[in-house]
Parts: structure tokens; C-alpha cells; sequence
């Protein structure tokens, strides 16, 4: 047997092809399970996204943008830890469809032990794949408020009949509205739509356990791990019809927090940091056209003026209250150079003061500016604007104190004359200077005029030697 034919029977020789195959079948099989382990939820991460406070295009935001955000990351689970009194329509309808389009399971819990999901906080915990409650909470409340109209009140029924409080069109187009829409989410996720009806109608609540036992809810948990370990091996249903099961028995939720945007908009979208703004931007332009040149003032002026309209936007606000705050400002302006004997500025008071009343609806948790607020804000505008007017009138007044025009009048001391050549001492500096009488050194001299560099002068009324020449 030759040596090729030796080494082509070898055992060890033999042994590695086979080696080789059973290694590259691993990683086929690997590539093949690890797509269908992502898919059904295991060993993916949790994404929580904290909803405290009133429901606002900055929390909707927050919450829509968590949402895509997660769904990126292949993350198995969302969930939106809850607190909430409510908040406006539009805002609940836009975290509503982001949770029904999302292809990543979102589960709502009301929590911590105290924790409210009232108003627009029920819709979102009805919309979502798996609702939850801590010990201690509540939901229900959702009987929807008109913004700048008549409230509907929580004691007329679905009928409106005579024993309760009668509602007119528009309070009773809203009210069906929201019964229907709760009703349909109610529907989609198979929960109790008659309590759904009952919150909307008739101002329902319950607590966490009575939405237990009433299969409003799925689970209640004490805190995030508990609600985890309660949900592990779940299966869920999304839209697109696909099933997820959930391994959260080990996982931990990683809570994002807000950026920079979402506390600008947060902070911004508030009827009372946009009435500031308006102001601060009403007070900016004013000094500017008061005093031109400074620029700081009128560029801070028109930003903070930009936000303000930018917050009215986001706002569910009246625009008529807004022309009468804007009015308000402007009129008070106005009393700073108008001989009205106050009563422009009077009237100013008054707009400013309608203005916010007509704003926004008082009924509206979190979006309310409250009298205090808005006649404090009048005091205040009133102040400011008489002590810019004043500055800006007593710099009118004021003497010049440089250019050209500062020189006329200046005293002079001549300090050397030769050959034609005249030079005087003025404030300090030397000056060429030339006049119409005969000049003599130490004599003291009044500037007249100004051409470049040269100084036109007189001899001083109070100049010994004027009384020589």
C-alpha cells in the first residue's frame, strides 16, 4: 500500500469530515431557532414607560415614540406603568392607537398601591393587550368633558331622562362617542363593555379588585417583578394575528426615561408657562422698540413669543381667550405713551383678565390657570410694563453722552498755538479746533460745532480775555 493510499484510509484522517458536518448542522440549526425564539417572546428584554400625570401631546408623545422605540429593539413587552386623572381626548386617542398598531405586546398597570386610571387613563387600560392594576387602585371616571362649552354632567344617564340633568347636542354627541369607542375596545380585547358604558355614562368606578372579578382587568401585582413573574408564558393576540408567548419570569423591565424633547413639551405645554411666554415675549418686543440696538431683548422676545403660539397649538385651548390676552398686552403697551389718563391700560386689564378666563375649561384636570393666577399675572404686567416704559422714557429725556452732539457745548482749554495750527484741551483729549476770533493760549473756549476732527469754538463768555478781544 502506497503512502497516499495510507493516509487517504487513516482513521484520525476519516474522523474530520464528519466533525465538520456536525458542526456546520449546529449552526443551521442555531440560525433556524434563534428568528422563532425572538419571535414568540422569550428571552426578549422589557421596556417600561412611565405615564404619571395628566395626559398631554407631551405624554403622547413620550408614550407613542416608547412604543416604536421598543418595537426596534425586538423587545417582548411594554409596559406602561399608569397614574392618571385623565387628560385630553386627542392625546388618549393617539397612546390608544399606538398600543392597538403596536406589533410588540403592551400591558398597562395601574400602579403604584394609590394610583388612578380615571377619564382617558380607563380607554388606554381597556385598548391594551394586558391590563393591570396594583393593590389599592382605581379605575373608571371617563365621562368625557367639553372643552369651552357646557359640561356634561356625570349624573345624566346614557337616556337623559328627566330625572337626570339634560344634556344638549353637543354634550350628548361626545358622551356617545366615547361609550361607542370604549365599547369597540372593550369588545376587541373580550372585556366587561357593560362597566366600559357605565364609566363613561355614569362617572363608574372600581377598585382593582372589583375590576378583577369583573374581568375589566387580567392581574393585579404588587410592583413590576411580581407583574412579571404573573405574566410569564402568557399567550397574547396581536392585530397582525400573531401569537406571543411571554418569558418574563427572569426579566427585568428597563425603564426609559424622558428626553430632552419630551420635558421641553412637557414643560411648555402648560396654559400657564404659555401665558408667561406670551408676556416675556410681549415685555421683549416692546423694550426692543423702546430701545433699538440691544437685539437680546427682541430676540428673546420673539422666541418666547414663538413658544407661546407653539403651546397654544398643542393646547385645547379657546383662540378668542388668547386675542383678548394678546389685546390685554398690547393695550397696557399702549398706556406707556398714550395720554388716556389710564384708561387704555384699564381696558388692557380687563382683556387680559377675560382672556384668561375664556382660555381653557376649569373642568379640565391640570389645564386650568385659576383667577389668582391670572390677576396675579395682570398686577404683574402692569408693573413691568410702567417700569419699562419709564426707563425707556427717561433715556428719551436724557442728555447725550456721546457722538458729535455730546461735543457741542463742551469746555476747552487752548494749550498750543503755532503757525496757524490751533489745539485745545476738551474733556481730556486734544483737539484741532478753529474760530472765527483770535485765540491765544490758556484761553478757555466753548465747542459750537464739530467737522471730523477739527472742533469749531468760541472764546468761553466767562473767559478773562474775551473781555480783551
Amino acid at each position: 500500500m502506497t503512502r497516499f493510499d495510507q493516509a487517504r484510509h487513516s482513521p484520525q484522517r476519516g474522523g474530520i469530515l464528519p466533525l465538520f458536518i456536525a458542526i456546520a448542522m449546529a449552526i443551521a440549526l442555531l440560525c433556524v431557532a434563534l428568528p422563532a425564539f425572538g419571535q414568540d417572546g422569550s428571552g426578549g428584554k422589557v421596556v417600561e414607560l412611565q405615564l404619571d400625570g395628566i395626559i398631554s401631546p407631551a405624554s403622547s408623545d413620550f408614550i407613542v415614540r416608547g412604543i416604536d422605540r421598543a418595537a426596534a429593539q425586538q423587545a417582548q413587552l411594554v409596559v406602561i406603568t399608569l397614574d392618571t386623572p385623565g387628560g385630553l381626548d386627542a392625546s388618549m386617542r393617539s397612546i390608544v392607537k399606538a398600543i392597538l398598531a403596536s406589533p410588540v405586546p403592551v400591558a398597562t398597570y395601574v400602579a403604584p398601591a394609590g394610583a388612578r386610571a380615571a377619564s382617558a387613563g380607563t380607554f388606554i387600560l381597556y385598548a391594551s393587550h394586558i391590563a393591570a392594576m396594583a393593590p389599592a387602585s382605581n379605575i373608571g371616571a371617563a365621562t368625557p368633558i367639553q372643552i369651552g362649552g357646557s359640561s356634561p354632567s356625570p349624573a345624566a344617564d346614557k337616556k337623559g331622562d328627566n330625572e337626570s340633568e339634560p344634556l344638549d347636542a353637543s354634550g350628548r354627541k361626545a358622551r356617545n362617542d366615547a361609550a361607542a369607542y370604549i365599547r369597540s375596545l372593550a369588545q376587541l380585547r373580550s372585556r366587561n363593555k357593560e362597566f366600559a358604558e357605565q364609566a363613561v355614562f355614569d362617572a363608574a368606578s372600581m377598585s382593582a379588585q372589583e375590576a378583577l372579578a369583573g374581568d375589566v382587568i387580567d392581574v393585579i401585582a404588587t410592583d413590576i417583578p411580581d407583574l412579571l413573574r404573573k405574566l410569564d408564558g402568557r399567550q397574547v393576540e396581536l392585530e397582525n394575528g400573531r401569537s406571543v408567548s411571554l418569558a418574563t419570569a427572569g426579566a427585568s423591565a428597563e425603564q426609559v426615561q424622558p428626553d430632552w424633547r419630551t420635558k421641553l413639551l412637557l414643560l411648555i405645554a402648560n396654559p400657564q408657562v404659555a401665558v408667561i411666554l406670551m408676556m416675556i415675549g410681549v415685555y421683549g418686543l416692546f423694550y426692543e422698540v423702546t430701545s433699538p440696538g440691544l437685539a437680546g431683548p427682541g430676540v428673546a422676545g420673539l422666541i418666547s413669543l414663538l413658544l407661546a403660539f407653539y403651546a397654544f397649538q398643542l393646547l385645547p385651548v379657546n383662540w378668542v381667550g388668547v386675542g383678548l390676552i394678546f389685546m390685554g398686552l398690547s393695550l397696557m403697551v399702549a398706556e406707556v405713551f398714550l395720554p388716556s389718563f389710564g384708561i387704555a391700560g384699564a381696558g388692557g386689564v380687563a382683556a387680559f383678565v377675560l382672556g384668561g378666563i375664556f382660555l381653557t375649561d376649569s373642568d379640565v384636570p391640570g389645564f386650568d390657570l385659576g383667577l389668582p393666577f391670572i390677576i396675579g399675572s395682570a398686577l404683574i404686567s402692569v408693573a413691568v410694563l410702567l417700569v419699562i416704559g419709564h426707563l425707556a422714557l427717561r433715556s428719551y429725556r436724557s442728555r447725550i453722552v456721546s457722538g458729535a452732539e455730546y461735543m457741542i457745548g463742551q469746555m476747552g482749554v487752548v494749550t498750543h498755538v503755532e503757525e496757524g495750527m490751533t489745539y485745545a484741551d476738551v474733556r481730556g483729549e486734544r483737539w484741532k479746533v478753529r474760530s472765527s476770533q483770535r485765540l491765544h493760549l490758556g484761553q478757555r473756549v466753548r465747542v459750537t460745532s464739530m467737522d471730523g476732527l477739527t472742533l469749531g469754538v468760541d472764546i468761553a463768555p466767562d473767559d478773562p480775555a474775551s473781555n480783551h478781544s
